[in-house]
């Protein structure tokens, strides 16, 4: 009741916001740009936090097990070589992801990233769960990953559902065995150069990327 309460009153928010975006790779891109990680498996929420207010402004899972892939709920980062299904970007090498947090990271924003370990089971049940949500409407970040979070039975009753990214922060840092770890930067918080700089290679017909 709670829930459908919220999605009520988030309605009108919504419908005066922008739409889901609805991009959808090949098969062809997605099965180029695959990227697996010698790391163990791991879970990693991103949360973007005000360094003025501390408030929250974006969350965003990297889950890493036979791939790496970032869901970014709503999001507007986005590279080539990072191919975008509804949400999901596959190919996140260490240079896409440092990419992303660089992305995030600027004056009035920092990046909170908390890892936790995941076996390989874990990590593919959760991959599959994101991968068949769909495209996220503006505004819903943290409500799809708490959701996306919840739907795991071995996480169901420790993560809250949550609109709010610092709740869901502050959840997911309780959880056993979490690491922490704050970015930095000084970037302007216009950031719109920041993609430009980030493609240069690919807008120079560069087909191979230095990971």
């Amino acid at each position: 009741m709670m829930r459908l309460l919220l999605v009520c009153l988030m309605l009108p928010l919504l419908l005066a916001g922008c739409g889901a975006d609805n991009i959808y790779a090949s098969d062809a891109e997605v099965a180029k740009y695959r990227y697996v990680s010698e790391e163990p498996p791991s879970l990693t929420l991103y949360t973007v936090i005000s360094t003025n207010t501390g408030a929250g402004g974006h969350s965003a899972l990297m889950i890493n097990g036979r791939e790496r892939i970032i869901f970014d709920p709503a999001g507007t980062w986005n590279h080539p070589w990072a191919p975008e299904r509804n949400d999901v970007h596959f190919g996140i090498t260490e240079k896409m992801r440092k990419f992303y947090v660089d992305y995030h990271a600027r004056e009035s924003w920092y990046v909170r990233a908390q890892t936790m370990p995941l076996t390989m089971a874990q990590a593919d049940q959760l991959m599959a769960r994101v991968e068949r949500n769909g495209s996220v409407n503006k505004m819903m970040c943290a409500d799809s990953v708490s959701s996306a979070l919840r739907d795991m039975p071995w996480l169901h009753d420790k993560i809250p559902f949550t609109f709010s990214p610092i709740k869901l922060s502050k959840a997911f840092g309780e959880l056993p065995g979490v690491v922490t770890k704050d970015h930095y930067d000084n970037d302007p918080d216009d950031n719109s150069g920041v993609l430009l700089i980030q493609q240069e290679p690919y807008r120079h017909g560069e087909t191979a990327f230095n990971q």
